[in-house]
């Protein structure tokens, strides 16, 4: 039996030969519950410490408040609605480390970034993907028109050849294709500001940078053509100007189409951008020698002096290319960021 008068006094009583002392012991649950047998349930154990222990009354330390400064006040409640601002902010104010509320963010070194590679560049693969099919399915439905272009562009063209017309679907071919040509070049003067210049640039997206190198490499193509046409058209007569022009878009074509694999595979296959600029210097020649060809045959067959078709080549040719190039290099040049 549990001695409820000795318990309530928290004493116990010592005798030990003639004196009795008597001890007084603080009551502590493990105190209690070592008093119950070793069987006794949980509901034993609560009712037990509810028979030993009442709520009592908190009270409150009124001692002053010494955890500020020494000579400075005591600290404010930070929940006072009159306290002011200057009192509410400090260094620690806004860490999320203090604000839950507030987005944590990463904390500890930063990572080495990825750097960027053109074949994780999304807009660039569906670019490349769309051309792709695209010129699949041109070529497939005027494979006719470019055998005839070729036998007509390497033989001496018969009267039947120079009076056919091209119909809207060939036209659109044609024109498809030199855009993919300025696509093409866009890319790869892209890719090699990137080598050369950096990836940092005063625009707010890389791709108006390719944006901007395809409406240059458009104008460059009219501009050819506006001098082509004022050129021919004063010193030849339309129907060799006809011819002419049907020629140059058939080689801007055939541009368009051989740039298109350097480009995927610098993109994909990570070939190097030597390589890729050497490709298109081979591409490039190759264009310039059937331009040559081409003119010769329309224009300077009959005419046995070379100095002509020179004069024709350099100012139509050469010197809109070095132009062309120049402006290329100067937009980068501007519009990279220089630190």
């Amino acid at each position: 039996m549990i001695e409820q008068d000795s318990i309530a006094h928290s004493s116990m009583s010592v005798q030990g030969g003639d004196s009795v002392v008597a001890k007084h012991v603080t009551l502590t649950p493990r105190m209690v519950l070592s008093w119950l047998p070793r069987d006794a349930t949980p509901a034993q154990q609560d009712s037990a410490i509810q028979a030993h222990f009442k709520p009592s009354e908190i009270r409150w330390s009124k001692r002053p408040d010494t955890l500020h400064l020494p000579g400075h006040d005591k600290g404010h409640n930070m929940l006072d609605t009159q306290l002011p601002q200057y009192y509410r902010e400090g260094f620690f104010s806004k860490d999320t480390l203090f604000h839950p509320e507030l987005p944590g963010g990463r904390y500890g070194v930063a990572g080495e970034p990825v750097p960027y590679s053109v074949h994780g560049d999304s807009f660039i693969t569906t670019l490349l993907l769309v051309l792709f099919v695209m010129a699949l399915i041109s070529i497939s439905n005027a494979w006719g028109f470019i055998v005839r272009q070729v036998k007509g562009f390497f033989y001496p063209a018969t009267s039947e050849v120079l009076n056919m017309t091209e119909t809207a679907v060939e036209l659109r071919f044609q024109t498809f294709l030199a855009l993919l040509a300025c696509v093409m070049e866009a890319l790869l003067f892209y890719f090699y500001s990137l080598d050369h210049y950096g990836d940092t640039y005063v625009l707010s997206s890389p791709y108006l940078l390719i944006l901007i190198f395809f409406g240059m490499t458009v104008g460059y193509y009219a501009l050819k053509m506006l001098l082509y046409t004022v050129v021919n058209r004063t010193f030849f007569d339309g129907k060799r100007n006809r011819q002419w022009m049907k020629s140059f878009l058939f080689i801007t074509s055939l541009e368009g189409a051989l740039l298109f694999p350097p480009v995927v595979l610098h993109a994909y296959f990570n070939l190097a951008l030597n390589h890729v600029v050497f490709c298109f210097l081979v591409v490039l020649s190759i264009v310039k020698m059937l331009t040559i060809y081409r003119s010769f045959v329309i224009f300077f067959r009959r005419n046995v002096v070379q100095l002509q078709i020179i004069l024709y080549f350099c100012t139509l040719e050469i010197l809109p290319l070095l132009a062309f190039w120049s402006a290329l290099e100067i937009t980068a040049f501007s519009l990279k960021i220089n630190f």
